[in-house]
């Protein structure tokens, strides 16, 4: 019988009890009033004494009881006794927790949902100039007042890190990212990428000095090799399928320099404020699509631009037209005889977006992380045999960037791909009509 039933038939036999007194004694009203009084200061009795056991702290027994209320005594002492048991469990998680964060290399930095600190490691303290006996409680955008971090928590978009110099060391380089976990709690991780940017310093230098290097050669070569093809004596006659050739390699390679070159100014400088304008895209695109037409003339393919023509962007005018057209020309060079390629130019909640949709070969899915990496070609052959240099969509990776954009590719093989930038709504600008020349 449960502890509910027994309080029951309790009640039931004591009202009973009183009744018969009371018949006997002729005061059967009384009786059940003096019974149910008694019972009520026996519960208020119990609750006293429950009052006075939870209100002393440690480790005591339960009081005694009788009826419903011993049952209510137990269970609240074995809930007492497992609470206690959990938070001991508790207790060594978050030890061991902070014990394995305190000995990461990384700083690590614990926020609350009101990106305030709850705490951090000895690394966070080294890196970031943090104290914990201070910063313990601030909002963490009060210590680190670098722009780009205050855009990078107030976004809360975690999805890629972001690289800052450390404030308590402006040579050092930071990889800065926040991890949302529990009930929202954030976790923020700081890594010491500074001898990875300075091996990518290096890298870029090389690749700059060389290429700078290579430019007044591959001029000279080219030079005399036009003169040769242009040279009307009979012994050179023979040579010049072979010259033809030599010329190709070397205008390929000119090409391979050139992009180079714009890669390692697009790495190495900052974009400027003042060197940002307002673009006339609408005018952009429309030269754009007619350099097209006249690049896939032989190729008869079908050429469409959807572009409201109010909408402009906040940019560099040069680099857009760089990035716009390599798109363009890419869809050109790999969509086949009589193919479509149809150019987008539009808003919405987003942002601003340039879609180059086109019916040509496609990409295979495991290649299309890949295809914004320096000479990745899906197909080596045939990228060298239509004269890409495996770098434009490099250059359209470093260019969106520079503008807080960013590239998103579709594609399915035989049947065609599409190229979209995706521009924030902070640099639309409506209503932009001028002129607007190659870049």
């Amino acid at each position: 019988m449960s502890p509910w039933s027994k309080e029951i038939w309790r009640l039931i036999w004591l009202t009973g009890l009183a009744l018969i007194i009371g018949f006997i004694s002729g005061y059967a009203l009384a009786c059940l009033l003096i019974t149910s009084v008694g019972y009520l200061i026996w519960h208020i009795n119990s609750i006293k004494r429950l009052e006075k056991w939870l209100s002393k702290p440690g480790k005591t027994n339960p009081p005694q009881g009788t009826g419903i209320w011993a049952e209510i005594f137990d269970r609240i002492y074995h809930l007492q006794k497992q609470n206690r048991s959990r938070k001991k469990r508790l207790a060594k998680y978050i030890t061991r927790f902070r014990e394995s964060t305190a000995a990461m290399p990384d700083a690590t930095v614990v926020l609350n949902r009101y990106d305030q600190i709850e705490w951090i490691n000895k690394a966070a303290q080294d890196s970031l100039g943090l104290q914990p006996t201070k910063d313990v409680g601030q909002h963490l955008s009060n210590l680190m007042r670098h722009p780009g971090f205050i855009r990078y928590i107030s976004r809360k978009d975690f999805d890629s890190p972001i690289e800052l110099p450390s404030p308590a060391d402006e040579h050092r380089t930071l990889s800065i990212r926040i991890i949302p976990y529990g009930q929202d709690q954030r976790l923020l991780i700081a890594r010491d990428v500074t001898r990875l940017k300075q091996l990518e310093q290096i890298r870029r230098d090389f690749i700059s000095n060389i290429s700078h290097e290579l430019r007044t050669p591959l001029t000279v070569i080219h030079g005399y090799l036009e003169s040769m093809q242009d040279e009307t004596n009979d012994s050179l006659q023979d040579w010049q399928e072979n010259i033809e050739m030599m010329r190709r390699q070397s205008n390929r390679m000119q090409n391979i320099v050139d992009d180079l070159l714009m890669l390692s100014r697009l790495e190495n400088e900052e974009t400027k404020q003042s060197s940002r304008e307002a673009v006339a895209v609408p005018n952009l695109l429309h030269m754009i699509k007619d350099e097209a037409m006249a690049l896939g003339h032989e190729k008869q393919q079908r050429f469409t631009l959807e572009c409201d023509d109010e909408l402009g962007i906040f940019g560099v005018q040069n680099e857009l037209y760089s990035s716009f057209s390599n798109l363009v020309f890419n869809a050109v060079r790999y969509t086949p005889k009589g193919g479509s390629i149809t150019m987008r130019w539009y808003q919405d909640q987003n942002g601003a977006h340039f879609e180059v949709q086109d019916t040509g070969i496609g990409i295979p899915p495991q290649h299309i992380p890949r295809l914004t990496e320096r000479f990745f070609r899906v197909d080596v052959g045939r990228s060298r045999d239509i004269g890409g240099t495996g770098l434009g969509l490099a250059i359209v990776k470093h260019i969106l960037e520079r503008h807080n954009a960013s590239l998103s590719i579709t594609s399915q093989v035989d049947r065609g791909s599409t190229f979209r930038c995706n521009f924030p709504a902070e640099n639309i600008i409506h209503h932009v009509q001028k002129a607007v020349t190659k870049a």
